[in-house]
């Protein structure tokens, strides 16, 4: 009994500091300045949360890299007219080329809505814009979503973390170990969907501009 003890002691200590380390190494990856390829794709998906993150799909947008822009997760009170001004395209280029999901919730609700609308215009090259905090467990959901498809990460650095250690502030640790907490189940989930190969074929439907103003 004791050796079961000793041995049951020993696996809870490497675990817990399995997880401590997968922290300190998530926290330090996601807190450092982005650094994004520039690689064209099909269409770029925004997971909202923070307006940097609609400023910086719309640059990407303008810049040309994809030909069209799904914003996810827009809440039902909001008019197109307040997201145009937060991302600062012209009249045009917003009436043509931006569609907004209003059905997702959550991350999980982002992928559903990204697949529908990656589907329902042929895309296949994705450019995936979020927080950069947030971009690990957005990949892991939106790959178990559409394991098919190529997944651009552009991480969006938020403008409210601070520039020294990320340690000595309580509340962006806080933060940061929340969301390590929250990816490591979908990371979890991805895992076994690409051991076992199974997926989920439930889908949102994301509105066009004619159907929002309609």
């Amino acid at each position: 009994m004791r050796m079961i003890r000793r041995a049951l002691v020993f696996l809870a200590g490497f675990a817990a500091g399995t997880l401590a380390f997968g922290f300190v190494l998530f926290a330090t990856t996601v807190t450092r300045d982005p650094v994004s390829g520039w690689d064209k794709a099909d269409g770029i998906v925004v997971l909202t949360g923070t307006e940097d993150r609609i400023e910086a799909g719309a640059r990407l947008l303008s810049d040309g890299r994809a030909e069209r822009l799904l914003i996810s997760g827009v809440n039902r009170m909001v008019r197109r007219e307040d997201i145009q001004r937060i991302s600062r395209l012209d009249s045009k280029t917003f009436a043509c080329c931006v569609d907004l999901g209003y059905q997702a919730l959550d991350t999980v609700g982002n992928a559903d809505e990204a697949r529908a609308w990656a589907r329902r215009n042929g895309y296949t090259r994705l450019i995936i814009v979020t927080s950069s905090y947030h971009m690990p467990r957005s990949l892991a959901e939106l790959s178990l979503a559409m394991p098919d498809r190529v997944l651009l990460p552009y991480p969006v650095l938020p403008r409210n973390f601070p520039d020294t250690g990320w340690w000595l502030h309580v509340a962006t640790t806080r933060l940061l170990l929340t969301e390590y907490l929250k990816y490591l189940p979908a990371a979890a989930r991805l895992t076994a969907q690409r051991v076992m190969g199974w997926h989920d074929d439930s889908s949102f439907d994301v509105a066009t501009p004619q159907q929002a103003n309609g």
